[in-house]
């Protein structure tokens, strides 16, 4: 049978965790009376998660398991899920047990509700270290809202319900799979929230440090320019070229001057700034142009699209007001 609902978990050394995660996981999902699946991913753990995983599937038909050779982060893990999930709808959650699986059904009740295409989890009560992941958490989730608009109190929550469509034209990297939502409201998709329970981690040690913020931060800058510039470069590196070419060239029209008139410019620092900025603001220009060039490259040879299309059903009511 088809599943309709793909729930995708990346582990990293989960084995203390893994076996009730399925087991609470499928609990839930078997009162729900619908058709799914649940896609583990073992980002190439070093303890025995592979392993019990592999057993588990004996009892738990739903499981697909996925076996990576290493370890090559969290996104890689998410998108492998995604493009192993069958479902209409893919729900993504961690693997710690800090997510409840019991939060699935009021998430796929809130999409089907309110038409949205991603519903966010918030841990509105978080367990979590104060200083180590909550601080780090709240400072992303204010500088996301800032530059994309994305209003989500809790971005970094990893239970999450999507629909598959809008996920099989994202590609996901780096860090970004904490901001798939803010990806895809680019393309106009629907983001609700809805608040879920939080539990305090019981096995092992939280893997989010001070590394991981950093990552997050630069990933911050890099969702930045691709929402603001990713289809069209030259407006970035072409105004910062402007914007140093302009002076440059203005500084070295008054220093030309000076040297008609007689004076001596040669030892002059302002010089070597003036020919710096010009030098500078054309190899942003250009930047630009090899930009603009690379986008078409990316879009036209394999015909990736600029946009995505969803469906849109009649309603009755619409459909009873509708002129014959």
């Amino acid at each position: 049978m088809q599943p309709k609902i793909s729930i995708v978990v990346p582990l990293y050394n989960e084995e203390d965790s893994v076996t009730q995660l399925v087991t609470r996981t499928a609990e839930t999902m078997r009162a729900t009376k619908l058709a799914w699946e649940m896609v583990l991913v073992d980002d190439g753990s070093r303890d025995d998660t592979a392993q019990i995983v592999a057993g588990l599937t004996e009892n738990y038909p739903e499981l697909k398991p996925v076996y990576f050779r290493r370890n090559y982060g969290q996104t890689a893990a998410m998108q492998a899920g995604f493009d192993h999930a069958a479902g209409e709808i893919i729900v993504t959650m961690d693997g710690d047990l800090q997510n409840d699986p019991k939060d699935i059904p009021a998430l796929l009740a809130h999409m089907e509700e309110t038409g949205a295409d991603i519903v966010s989890g918030w841990r509105k009560e978080r367990m979590d270290n104060a200083v180590t992941s909550n601080f780090p958490s709240r400072m992303a989730n204010r500088l996301l809202k800032r530059i994309t608009g994305l209003k989500l109190h809790d971005s970094g929550c990893s239970l999450k319900a999507y629909k598959a469509d809008l996920l099989k034209e994202l590609k996901i990297y780096g860090e970004l799979h904490r901001f798939i939502p803010a990806v895809a409201m680019q393309y106009g998709a629907k983001v609700e929230e809805v608040v879920v329970t939080h539990h305090a981690r019981q096995f092992g040690e939280s893997k989010y440090g001070v590394d991981k913020t950093i990552r997050v931060a630069l990933d911050i800058i890099q969702l930045y320019f691709f929402q603001k510039f990713l289809h069209r470069p030259m407006h970035f590196f072409g105004y910062m070229g402007l914007v140093l070419m302009v002076p440059g060239t203005l500084l070295l029209g008054y220093l030309t001057l000076l040297k008609l008139f007689g004076h001596d410019i040669g030892g002059r620092p302002l010089l070597i700034g003036a020919v710096m900025l010009v030098l500078l603001g054309v190899q942003l220009l250009g930047m630009g142009v090899l930009g603009e060039l690379l986008v078409r490259i990316y879009h036209e040879p394999q015909g990736r699209k600029q946009y995505l299309t969803r469906k849109v059903a009649v309603t009755k009511a619409r459909a009873k007001t509708a002129p014959r």
